[in-house]
């Protein structure tokens, strides 16, 4: 059992990281000791960054105790790069974190900086004067080129960059040498977001946390018609939008919708996260109150204008896309479907079941086989989603239908048949598997219709192992109105 972290206190004490936990009881015997839980960790740094998306929308992950946060453009809306600083390292340790923090033009010597130092701001062109006096393992190298640059009397970060950078490649690798430069300033390593940036983005502070739902409610209003006034400006619209509610303890929340078509209007912007909002399994807690909610497009479209005066069309089309869009929002998108049709005979898959705010235009324009009329339908009004088992005693073979079978306990006598309509896989697809039904039509005592069908033919395939015959396989897989 080894030390996996430890604090300052246990650093004062002569402990350090890797030390077995024996010998470290040894050196300090009054040792506070907790199991490690490296999930548990990750999770509470990327809550940490969830409450840092309040400054800035790129951050990134530093497994497995940091986090870049790219304040490019976005310092003065805090009182400055020092001002933000200290928000985020003194809101941090109220919360019981020990934090180190730096800023610097590149990633790499800002997070070199905060390994031996805290608090500190490099300006542009300065990174190789701030990381020249710091120690070699404050680059964060393996501990092999570590200990060979100490070894070889480089014990500075200045030390190493005084060398050739031949030399240094040479003897510890070019991605030692890439890192070397980095921390320097001599170029930047780019960070990956862990969330993508939206395109636009509009957000609201209050000086007072507010707490009731009918302050959020106008909030999010006021911030739709901002965001539609800055993409009308871009002739665009949202086509996912996500809320976001900051509360004062540091928890996140965010709630996001998806539309079929651009949406310009701040009132269906309005009406679609309050569908959400009512529908959600875990109602918005406020906690002890929002100090900030943010409204993102993260994805929007050009708007093409269309006529809208004569052409009734279009005012269809829209209604329907809006009264997708209002039922996704409540019980998800996945859940409302329309259907494709495929270029297959195979029943189950001659349709394709895909989400309805983004394949309706699709579906509309869609060729389904047309119905001859005077005729009965050639398939079912409803399919099994999995064909169900029958029973049936006997059957005129080879290709003849059974004259009763069973079906969910309840005994069917056969008086109108139609069939058989045989149905094989595709040759491409058959795999040494060949799939060969023979699909009929029939009608019960009852008037009750079927689509059923016989896996298989009656062939020599169709016996037991000691050579004897057995009966073929009967499956129900629709029924028509």
């Amino acid at each position: 059992m080894l030390l996996h972290s430890i604090d300052e206190a246990a650093v004062r004490a002569g402990l350090s990281i890797g030390l077995p936990l024996a010998n470290a009881r040894a050196i300090c015997p009054e040792l506070t000791v907790y199991d490690a839980d490296p999930a548990a960790d990750l999770k509470t740094l990327n809550d940490i960054a969830d409450w840092c998306d309040r400054f800035t929308p790129l951050v990134a992950l530093d497994p497995p105790y940091g986090l870049f946060l790219d304040i490019t453009g976005c310092a003065h809306l805090f009182g400055g790069e020092r001002a933000l600083l200290q928000i985020v390292t003194h809101a941090l340790s109220r919360r019981g974190f020990a934090v180190s923090a730096a800023i610097a033009g590149t990633s790499i010597a800002a997070r070199t900086l905060t390994r031996y130092t805290s608090g500190q701001i490099v300006a542009d062109g300065a990174e190789a004067t701030a990381v020249g006096p710091l120690p070699v393992s404050a680059l964060g190298a393996d501990a092999a080129v570590t200990i060979g640059l100490r070894r070889a009397g480089l014990k500075t970060i200045g030390d190493v960059a005084a060398r050739a950078p031949h030399e240094i490649s040479a003897r510890f690798g070019a991605d030692f040498t890439t890192l070397l430069g980095h921390a320097l300033g001599r170029g930047d390593a780019p960070i990956s977001p862990r969330k993508p940036l939206p395109d636009y983005i509009v957000e609201k502070r209050f000086p007072e946390p507010i707490a009731t739902d009918t302050v959020i409610a106008l909030t999010l209003s006021s911030l739709a018609k901002m965001l539609v006034a800055a993409m009308d400006r871009q002739g665009k619209g949202a086509r996912q939008l996500e809320a976001s509610f900051f509360r004062t303890d540091g928890a996140v929340r965010a709630i996001m919708v998806e539309t079929g078509r651009p949406v310009t209007r701040p009132e269906m912007i309005d009406r679609l996260f309050r569908e959400r909002l009512d529908a959600l399994n875990d109602p918005l807690d406020p906690g002890f109150g929002f100090d900030l909610i943010r409204l993102a497009a993260g994805r929007t479209e050009i708007v093409v204008r269309q006529q809208r005066d004569l052409d009734t069309t279009v005012h269809d089309n829209d209604e329907i896309s809006a009264l997708i869009d209002r039922i996704a929002a409540r019980i998800g998108g996945e859940r409302v479907v329309v259907h494709l049709p495929l270029e297959s005979h195979i029943p189950e898959r001659a349709t394709l079941a895909l989400p309805a705010q983004h394949h309706l235009a699709a579906a509309s324009a869609a060729a389904w086989p047309e119905r001859v009329t005077g005729e009965p339908p050639l398939r079912p009004l409803r399919l099994f989603e999995r064909p169900e088992p029958i029973k049936v005693p006997f059957a005129s073979v080879p290709d003849g239908p059974p004259h009763q079978f069973t079906w969910r306990r309840a005994l069917h006598a056969v008086v109108r048949v139609e069939g058989p309509e045989r149905i094989a896989m595709e040759w491409w697809k058959q795999d040494g598997a060949a799939l060969t039904r023979d699909y009929f039509r029939v009608e019960d005592a009852e008037g009750q219709r079927f689509w059923i069908f016989r896996d298989g033919l009656y062939e020599s395939k169709l016996r037991d192992e000691e050579g004897r015959p057995v009966p073929a396989n009967w499956y129900v897989h629709g029924l028509f109105a």
